[in-house]
């Protein structure tokens, strides 16, 4: 069963072109560990320092490995001056049309 992740970043005001490089960084890092992974970084359009990240993986265990790993932690802890708000989410797909 494959599951989804979900990352809601609320950036610092004027910071945003320097979160995309960071998050481009974490991305690449991470496919370096897990590279069957796929990453997407989208940037809101009605709210300007507002990004979605979401992943596509294979299993909850592999999430788990991810988090735990030096990509993700020191990923995020990277962006920490620049970043006011994170919240990650885990997701099971409920529904699907097409």
């Amino acid at each position: 069963m494959s599951v989804d992740t979900l990352g809601i970043w609320l950036v610092k005001p004027g910071h945003e072109d320097d979160f995309v490089q960071a998050w481009r960084d974490m991305a690449a890092r991470t496919r370096k560990e897990f590279p069957d992974g796929k990453a997407v970084l989208m940037h809101d359009r009605d709210v300007p320092n507002r990004f979605i990240s979401t992943e596509h993986w294979d299993s909850v265990d592999q999430i788990e490995r991810w988090r735990a790993s030096t990509a993700y932690t020191e990923g995020v802890q990277s962006n920490r001056d620049i970043v006011q708000h994170f919240e990650p989410h885990t997701l099971d797909e409920t529904a699907a049309v097409g």
